[in-house]
């Protein structure tokens, strides 16, 4: 058995460090070697390898540019010592060696096809008919092919989870859900080893022993363990990994073998177990069940607040990928993760950020107190507000990212009112706003609002509105005939803020 005090080892909280979704599986060699058009013939070494990506080089010595797993593609301009060449591959940690013929060479050097079987090395004939390049796209497309599949396979997981979680039995029901994802046992451990649940085939007796172990690596008994750790025993994966919540729990894993997105899935499964095991402030699962019932057939927020014990903080947090692309299900999910929640909406359609929901808890506190930016995201939160004020947080979260995007700024926090405008009963500020601003339609208020927010500059509020700066002038413009202002003027803006800020 491989040392469990040498595990591949992960620091920091699990719900923090969540998987942003599962990696590209390697290629099997074999899936390439079947593309007839591409007329590839495997002439030396085994015929198992796994691709991770393609790299042509004629340089005499490859080696300090190589990652590992590449095939690499060469006519062999400056092959002069075959044996030498395929050492220095072999040691780089290259899967696979395609050797062009024609020009350079009339055949494969047989001294080349000799090193290749003596250091274990794959070696493919390309036609003189088959550039390199459209190897190299047949590589990526397989690559993508199996990326699509990994993560539909995903999917189907974290969906299969989802429901699991909704059970009557929500812990037993998503360990045995997870064990059929990932064909193996789940099982949910203690700090001191001692089994809670679990589910899936159990392994043999030593293997069993050797997840235990791996548990007691990730139990956070002591400052500065891990989040996660895995190990093999014989040909049987372990995997460990802490759940949030504060109890010490850990979900330990034996699987058979180890897919790419598997990690992906166990991160998921950690997320929804740290929820469902935590404890709640002040209210059990079965009244938080009967209040997400009860909204679901209808029921107001104020209606069920005493289902749900706490009624805050509740944060709503809008996010938005920095880098433009659309969020899909994974990557929203790993926000929500990294969160420490599973409350997370990310199917509103093209161009809508994705909603976060913090209930009660550790994680809504830690966030409402020092929220942080997310890598990859830009975030608008709103400050923690009672279950009963959701639809106001919600559009002070929308505000929040509009002006964090606008600003360019990882994560804007819209903090609640106080100083005078505390000195105006709510509900005489609510009327006098409703009466300034009843000339404007939501647009142009909302356009107001922003542009306001982000001191009158044009250009950023277009950013911020996804618009022309034309159309925002024109828009600004409207409100001031509208409301018969000069919005030059910094009293009116004052009081405009004011009123738009009771909306």
């Amino acid at each position: 058995m491989d040392e469990p005090s040498m595990p591949n080892c992960s620091a920091g909280a699990p719900q923090t460090t969540p998987p942003t979704g599962p990696p590209t599986p390697p290629i099997p060699l074999a899936e390439l070697l079947a593309r007839e058009e591409l007329g590839l013939r495997r002439i030396a070494g085994p015929a198992d390898a796994d691709l991770l990506w393609v790299h042509t080089s004629e340089m005499a010595d490859p080696y300090p540019y190589l990652l590992g797993g590449e095939l690499l593609l060469s006519a062999g301009v400056l092959l002069t010592d075959p044996d030498h060449y395929v050492g220095r591959l072999v040691e780089a940690g290259a899967a696979a060696l395609g050797f062009g013929v024609r020009p350079v060479h009339e055949t494969v050097p047989r001294a080349l096809i000799e090193a290749c079987d003596r250091y274990g090395l794959p070696l493919l004939e390309v036609p003189p008919e088959t550039p390199f390049t459209t190897i190299a796209r047949a590589v990526w497309r397989l690559m993508a092919e199996a990326r699509h599949r990994e993560l539909r396979r995903v999917t189907r997981a974290q969906q299969a989870l989802a429901t699991a979680a909704a059970r009557p039995d929500p812990v037993p029901a998503v360990l045995h859900q997870l064990a059929t994802q990932l064909g193996g046992r789940s099982v949910l451990l203690t700090a001191r080893g001692q089994e809670v649940h679990a589910a899936g085939r159990r392994p043999d007796p030593e293997a069993a022993g050797a997840l235990t172990r791996l548990a007691r690596v990730v139990a956070r008994e002591r400052p500065g363990s891990p989040s996660s750790a895995t190990d093999t025993h014989g040909g049987t994966h372990l995997s460990a990994y802490a759940l949030g919540g504060g109890e010490g729990l850990v979900l330990a894993l034996a699987t058979r073998q180890r897919e790419s997105g598997d990690h992906t899935v166990a991160g998921i499964a950690v997320v929804l177990l740290s929820l469902l095991a935590a404890p709640h402030q002040g209210a059990d699962a079965a009244g938080r069940s009967a209040a997400l019932v009860r909204m679901l057939l209808g029921a107001s927020p104020a209606e069920v607040a005493p289902l749900l014990g706490p009624t805050g903080p509740w944060t709503v947090i809008h996010a938005r990928r920095t880098d433009g692309a659309p969020a899909d299900t994974l990557t929203a999910g790993a926000l929500g993760a990294s969160l420490g929640t599973a409350l997370v909406d990310a199917e509103r359609g093209a161009g809508e950020a994705v909603r976060v929901l913090l209930g009660p808890g550790p994680e809504a506190d830690r966030i409402a107190a020092r929220p942080t930016p997310r890598p990859g995201w830009t975030l608008g939160a709103s400050a923690p507000t009672a279950v009963t004020a959701l639809a106001a947080a919600d559009a002070v979260a929308a505000r929040a990212l509009a002006h964090a995007r606008a600003t360019r700024a990882p994560l804007t926090v819209d903090a609640p009112t106080g100083g005078l405008a505390a000195l105006v009963p709510p509900e005489q500020a609510a009327a006098h706003a409703r009466a300034l601003l009843a000339p404007l339609t939501a647009p142009l208020a909302d356009t107001l609002r922003c542009w306001l927010s982000l001191h009158g500059s044009w250009d950023r509020t277009a950013v911020a509105l996804g618009v022309h700066r034309n159309t925002v002038r024109q828009r600004i413009g409207r409100c001031g005939e509208l409301l018969a202002v000069d919005l030059d003027d910094m009293d009116v803006r004052t009081e405009l803020w004011f009123a738009l800020r009771q909306t």
